[in-house]
Parts: structure tokens; C-alpha cells; sequence
């Protein structure tokens, strides 16, 4: 029984020392992470980041996409907000007035122009129109308004919004536009199901349990912090201050405090340690390799948590384009892209399915007849939904699916843009704009612009929550920081418990 107690002290004390750093960062972060929405004014400045995350020729999701107003005004959009430029996109102009403070409420998924010259933009946070008169972009104060929408588009006089769980409609007006929430029908064959990955996701953030469930890990957060200082504080100091104690006075109080820390180390720890096994172990899941895992798991949604949705789409919906040449609607989702005539009254598979990554579509187009473009970070692909060989843009070959298992391709495409010629350029997440099979000219990204750019303090978080931060260091090696982190947090937390299980029976029996 002493050596198991050795053991398990062993265990906890040096595995321990070196987790706590490391934790107080994740419950430092995964607090602010939780309610981005709350912390979307503030931003860090780019220059404290590692260099590659500095924008370079509109690199790192930097553009999403273009559109033309007229032969010499173009917008161009995505994570820099929006921007007016020239045919020759050298001259720019923000047209970003109106949206909140915070590089993440410039977050542009879409722009639509109506044939009545109004103008709509799908962000982050909210539905916006423009405002001429006032020069500025008004927000719709639309049910569900904070959810993200992620596509706006139109047929006629009617613009079409979609949102990530439901479809939003409206006679163009403007501002003065008034929008109607639809929910679309499930489609044939529908089995009420969601994602391993989902189901984690929500487990670790708590928002399964709604805002409830968030101030629950909030508090598992503060836990962890706690847990961390006070360990790494007994670690180092507790024969110094004791020592310290004898001779000084005032150091009496201090090691009173640190007796007090310790006592509540062992309390808070014992009391929590289930809830914080369930959050170490569902973060590790979240980011490959163990990602890979259980990428096409699928679970029924537990019930009466917030997964467990009546709404078939409930967080599915990213994109949707309208193909005046069928008549019919395409909607991406996350399960896939489905058609649907103008009343949206059924949802019907495509029977050939385009490679989307699980992080969602970023490019959608059509480019001729049954042929469409899909983008994303498994790359970029000429699709016809009716024919079963898929065109891979990155090599000019047919596509082979990937055996690697890594949930992305070679070319990471976050948007697409066109010239006033129609030339098609890529923008990649690593490399910004690529001229695709054509020598045209690459747009360079203007140090007005980059001067400008911040990181907002949820993805400056999320980079650091993920790892991602010490690439540039470790190389691909920082994707097993989660997996590690979550392994020796657990050990940590079991050896914890049964030292402290140990004696507290020997002090009671």
C-alpha cells in the first residue's frame, strides 16, 4: 500500500509541476473562448504575434471573396472587414463603418447586391445592410440575431439569408428590409443524429448545457487556475516559508495562507475531479490526431441538452448560391450539399457529394452548366453533381480522396476573388492570392491594411488554447500539445484524488 502511495504521489507531484503552466494558460484562455461574443471589441495587435501571422499578399483568411459594383468599384471582404477598391485593385477605401469595435465583428462571410443597388452583408454576429445616405452598414434586429450568418444571395426583388440553423427572407429594402425566419424541412430518410465531434465540442465549452452549462466550465476554468498556482506555489516555497515562519513574524501569515491554499488544493481538487477529467478528456478529442479519431463518429444528441434541436439543421447550414439556369437553390451544409426549389419545401441530395472540409465551405459558385465550384481547406474542386469524376484544381487531375487521414488538403483555400476579365484567383490560407491557370497580375495587400490588422482576442486565445502559436517552434509537433496536455492533466487529477482519498480515510479512520 506505501509504494501505491508513492506511486500516486510521484505521479501527481512531478507531472504536475510541469502540467501547470500549461493549464493556467488553457483555463486562462478557454475562459475568454467561451464567450467570444462578449469579448469582440477587444483586439491584440498583429505585431505581438509570431510573424506568421502576419498578413502577407491577404494570407490567413485575410479575403473571402469580391464583388463588383461597377467597372472601376469593386468590394473586396472576409477577416479585414470590408473594402472599396479600383479595377485594378491598388486604391482602397474601409467601408467598415457601422459595424461594432473588434476585428471579430468584421468578420465578412458574404456580400449581395440586389438589382435595386442595396446592399447586404452576412457577418460574424448579425445580418447588416448599407446605409448610403449615412454611409454606414445598420444591423437587422432579427430573431436569433446573434447567431452567425454565413451566406447572403437573392432571386429578384427577394434576399435570401442563410444563417448556420435557418433561412431568413426579404423584399429588398434596404434597411428597411423586413426579414421572415424559415426553418427547412429535414430531408427523406432523416435520422435525428449529430457529431462525435459536435457532442465534445459541447461537452468541453458547456454550451450543451446552454449558458448554464459555459458558467460551469467558466468555474472549472477558474478551478484550473487555481488548482495550478497553488500547486506550483506548494511545489516550490512550503519549507522556505516555513522556514521564513520561525524567524519572521510577518511570514507567519504567509504561511498560514499556504496552508489555507493547500487545504483548499486538496478540497477543491477532490470535489472536482470528475468534472475536470470530462473536460480534459473531451478537449483532447478536439484537435488532430485524436480529431481523426472520431471524425465520422456519429451520436444521438443527449437529451435535453442544447444538441438535442426539433430544428433538423440546427448548426448545418454554411452556404447557398441560386441557379438561375434550373431554377433551383443549392444549400451547403454540413451534411453534405442538397437542392431545393424556390418555396424550400424539400431538401434532396446531390447524388455525387464534392470534398468539403469539417471546417466548411469557403468558395461556391457556379461556373457553367451543372458544373460548380467548391472551395475549402480540402482544397479546390470543379464539381457536377451528376457526374461521378471530381476535377481537382490544385493538380488538373481527378480527384483521389485523401488516405492520409489529415482533415485537410494541400491547398487550404479560404476564398476566391475574380477580376473585371472574370479570372479566376485563389486565396490560400498560407500563400494569400494564386492566379489560377492564368499569368494574371497577383493584387498586392496594402501596408495601409496591414498597418491596421488586429487579432482579435478570441482567435489570439484559440491560437494558443489549440497550440497553434508554437508552430513556428515545434512544426507539426505542436499538434500533440492537446493530446499530452490532456493525458498528464488526467493522471494528474486521478493520482491527485487518491492521495488525497488516502488520507483523508487515515485521518478518519
Amino acid at each position: 500500500m506505501k509504494s501505491n502511495g508513492a506511486v500516486y504521489k510521484k505521479l501527481h507531484r512531478w507531472p504536475g509541476l510541469i502540467i501547470s503552466f500549461i493549464l493556467l494558460y488553457y483555463g486562462f484562455t478557454g475562459i475568454i473562448m467561451n464567450h467570444r461574443e462578449a469579448f469582440s471589441p477587444f483586439d491584440l495587435p498583429m505585431r505581438i504575434m509570431p510573424s506568421n501571422y502576419e498578413y502577407r499578399n491577404w494570407n490567413n483568411a485575410a479575403l473571402k471573396g469580391n464583388l463588383v459594383i461597377s467597372p472601376d468599384s469593386i468590394l473586396v471582404y472576409g477577416n479585414i472587414g470590408i473594402w472599396l477598391t479600383d479595377s485594378s485593385f491598388t486604391r482602397y477605401s474601409s467601408m467598415n463603418e457601422g459595424f461594432p469595435s473588434g476585428s471579430d465583428n468584421n468578420k465578412i462571410s458574404d456580400l449581395y447586391r440586389s438589382p435595386s443597388g442595396h446592399l447586404y452583408a452576412a457577418t460574424l454576429f448579425g445580418l447588416y445592410a448599407y446605409k448610403p445616405g449615412d454611409k454606414k452598414w445598420i444591423r437587422f434586429g432579427l430573431e436569433n440575431e446573434k447567431e452567425r450568418f454565413t451566406a447572403v444571395t437573392g432571386i429578384g426583388d427577394t434576399v435570401i439569408a442563410l444563417s448556420r440553423s435557418a433561412l431568413f427572407s426579404a423584399l429588398s429594402s434596404g434597411t428597411n428590409s423586413v426579414f421572415t425566419r424559415k426553418q427547412l424541412p429535414a430531408p427523406e430518410g432523416y435520422v435525428n443524429d449529430v457529431t462525435m465531434f459536435q457532442t465534445l465540442w459541447q461537452i468541453h465549452s458547456g454550451e450543451i448545457f446552454g449558458l448554464p452549462g459555459k458558467l460551469l466550465v467558466d468555474i472549472l476554468g477558474i478551478i484550473t487556475i487555481f488548482l495550478s498556482v497553488t500547486g506550483i506555489i506548494y511545489f516550490f516555497f512550503p519549507d522556505w516559508i516555513k522556514r521564513r515562519a520561525r524567524l519572521d513574524k510577518p511570514y507567519q501569515r504567509l504561511a498560514s495562507i499556504n496552508k489555507w491554499s493547500l487545504s483548499w488544493h486538496n478540497k477543491i481538487g477532490a470535489w472536482t475531479f470528475i468534472l475536470l477529467i470530462i473536460l480534459f478528456f473531451t478537449g483532447m478529442f478536439l484537435r488532430p490526431p485524436l480529431l481523426i479519431a472520431i471524425g465520422n463518429s456519429r451520436v444521438a444528441p443527449i437529451k435535453f441538452s442544447h444538441l438535442d434541436q426539433p430544428n433538423p439543421w440546427y448548426d448545418k447550414l454554411r452556404d447557398i448560391i441560386y441557379d438561375t439556369e434550373k431554377d433551383y437553390y443549392l444549400i451547403s451544409t454540413s451534411e453534405g450539399i442538397f437542392k431545393a426549389g424556390r418555396d424550400f419545401g424539400s431538401m434532396i441530395p446531390f447524388p455525387v457529394q464534392p470534398p468539403v472540409s469539417v471546417m466548411g465551405i469557403n468558395s461556391f459558385e457556379k461556373t457553367g452548366s451543372d458544373v460548380y465550384l467548391v472551395g475549402s481547406f480540402s482544397g479546390l474542386f470543379s464539381w457536377n453533381p451528376f457526374d461521378a469524376e471530381i476535377l481537382d484544381l490544385g493538380t488538373g487531375k481527378p480527384y483521389v480522396e485523401n488516405s492520409r487521414g489529415i482533415p485537410v488538403g494541400d491547398l487550404k483555400v479560404t476564398g476566391t476573388i475574380r477580376d473585371l476579365a472574370g479570372r479566376l484567383y485563389i486565396v490560400e490560407y498560407e500563400n494569400g492570392i494564386i492566379p489560377a491557370g492564368h499569368d494574371g497580375h497577383i493584387y498586392e495587400m496594402p501596408d495601409e491594411m496591414k498597418d491596421l490588422s488586429k487579432i482579435s482576442l478570441w482567435n489570439a486565445m484559440l491560437e494558443i488554447h489549440t497550440g497553434r502559436i508554437f508552430q513556428k517552434v515545434t512544426g507539426m509537433f505542436y499538434i500533440l500539445i492537446v493530446p499530452l496536455a490532456g493525458i498528464t492533466g488526467i493522471t494528474v487529477v486521478i493520482s491527485g484524488y487518491m492521495v488525497w482519498r488516502r488520507k483523508y480515510r487515515k485521518k478518519n479512520s
